[in-house]
């Protein structure tokens, strides 16, 4: 696991072992937030020993982005913290997590630590504030990756904890492509110092501009190949061409596995381009 300050009194940790997700810490005089775990016990375990030995303080919240196991699982190794969420994230937790961790635990026996722990204390439209010390924690949703996601905004530092609102490759397989577009120029628009994405390494001021474009560019070519794959009379062997750089993205993001994100955003978009032309025609007849 890395780590690194990125603030006074806030902590970025990235695993070496799995998509290089990420976490993050904001420490105060008493007791300390954060917002994430990571993928295996082993990295949340030693995030946790950094937190209570190092910094010599405990954690009391827990903010988890979104209900996806790589970031939510780690709930269960900080007993009697308080966990905060969107309220469509403990919702997806309850109903998914135990058959998901089932699975996984047949796969992995690594997996046989985790419990199923769901946020205590949920939020579905605005944003919510915790102050932590000296720093103020905006909580506010970011959806377009999943529904449920939200972003952590220190106030103070301009820091932006996007969780996987933001990431090197733009993936919304469980979200919604538009949605994450608009998500994604609005943050470029919030005058951040850095941006902690919820996969790979931390975006500085002077690189925002252009990883925002980068997004943006990413998911305007995507749409645009997709929709035009879908008119061909092959459109499986259209939708095969169309590869990552194509779109304007590198294959080596993410440890290599970006462009196997990259292709199931590729059969997720074409699904939801035969939907919608299906619920099109339909309207027409109806007319």
């Amino acid at each position: 696991m890395q780590r690194e300050r990125v603030s006074e009194n806030v902590y970025w940790f990235q695993s070496e072992i799995y998509a290089q997700v990420t976490a993050g810490v904001i420490t105060g005089p008493q007791w300390a937030v954060v917002i994430d775990t990571l993928a295996l016990p082993e990295e949340t375990l030693e995030m946790r020993s950094f937190i209570e030995n190092s910094l010599n303080i405990p954690v009391r919240y827990i903010i988890n982005t979104h209900h996806h196991a790589d970031h939510a699982w780690g709930n269960c190794f900080f007993p009697g913290a308080t966990i905060l969420s969107h309220a469509r994230c403990r919702q997806e937790i309850l109903e998914r997590g135990s058959s998901a961790l089932e699975t996984a635990r047949k796969q992995n026996p690594i997996f046989k630590q985790i419990k199923i722990v769901p946020p205590h204390l949920v939020f579905d439209q605005g944003e919510i504030s915790i102050r932590v010390g000296k720093k103020n924690l905006i909580l506010f949703p970011t959806p377009g990756h999943s529904s449920d996601g939200i972003s952590v905004l220190i106030e103070e530092d301009r820091i932006l904890f996007a969780g996987d609102a933001f990431l090197p490759l733009p993936y919304f397989v469980d979200g919604d492509l538009e949605v994450l577009n608009t998500v994604t120029k609005q943050i470029g628009k919030m005058g951040l110092e850095n941006i902690v994405q919820g996969h790979g390494d931390v975006i500085l001021r002077g690189e925002i501009d252009e990883a925002v474009k980068e997004n943006v560019s990413y998911l305007g070519a995507l749409r645009k190949a997709v929709k035009s794959a879908a008119k061909k009379k092959n459109p499986q062997e259209a939708l095969a061409l169309i590869d990552i750089e194509s779109c304007g993205k590198s294959r080596v993001y993410l440890g290599g596995l970006a462009e196997e994100l990259h292709r199931r955003n590729v059969r997720y978009l074409y699904r939801q381009v035969l939907k919608e032309e299906a619920e099109i025609a339909q309207e027409r007849e109806e007319e």
